[in-house]
């Protein structure tokens, strides 16, 4: 594929794997096309409801729950073009790059087996191990730590072996904000700052409004 000369680095968006302890990163799972469009919600934490008292209508208690949904694509093609370039795209199609989402939602095998040698021995675990930490990067002013909460893969196209070789991933995700994590957790930082980014740009939007309204009188 041909490049236009100048042409802006195009950002991916990219779901990194940190340790939940030492925040060192594990592993990144880059899309490989930029989905086409991304859908955001937000729903308020607030005090206030229906019949409530009317001085907790504007109190606000928490950062609301943001959860994403987006489409991603898959598509082996380009890369069994060059089968030597490429021989696990060729022994595997895409297996390995869906197998790296689906591990994000996966206890780790050998911790299933720990907890079992625990369960003969009549030791009971109070707390599972926490998983690693997902963090969605969507530009450089939307990092964010997040949970998959939803998950769903449609594999259209197979090799002879009957590995995927195209296919299309739905993947929704909660934005773990400052009431979903303990305040020193690495990733609570991470939100914040996240949080801060916002109220800079909304700084930005505000200032160039009054901007233009003020050239507006002149």
């Amino acid at each position: 594929m041909s490049h236009f000369p100048g042409a802006p680095k195009l950002l991916k968006a990219t779901i990194a794997v940190l340790d939940a302890v030492s925040f060192l990163p594990k592993g990144l799972i880059i899309l490989q096309y930029n989905p086409e469009t991304l859908r955001r919600t937000l729903q308020v934490r607030g005090a206030g409801s229906e019949g409530s008292d009317r001085l907790e209508a504007l109190r606000l208690v928490a950062p609301p729950l943001e959860t994403i949904q987006l489409e991603a694509e898959i598509d082996a093609t380009d890369q069994l073009e060059f089968p030597a370039k490429n021989p696990d795209t060729v022994l595997f199609g895409i297996y390995p790059q869906l197998a790296a989402l689906e591990t994000l939602i996966y206890p780790k095998s050998s911790q299933i087996q720990t907890n079992n040698q625990l369960a003969r021995t009549g030791v009971l675990e109070i707390l599972p191990n926490e998983a690693d930490l997902s963090v969605f990067i969507w530009s450089l002013n939307r990092v964010m730590p997040v949970r998959l909460s939803e998950f769903s893969i449609t594999e259209e196209a197979f090799d002879s072996k009957l590995n995927p070789i195209r296919a299309k991933v739905s993947l929704g995700m909660q934005v773990l904000s400052t009431n979903d994590l303990r305040f020193d957790h690495k990733g609570n930082s991470l939100f914040r700052v996240y949080h801060k980014q916002k109220e800079l740009l909304a700084k930005v939007n505000t200032a160039a409004t009054v901007i233009k309204t003020v050239a507006s009188f002149l």
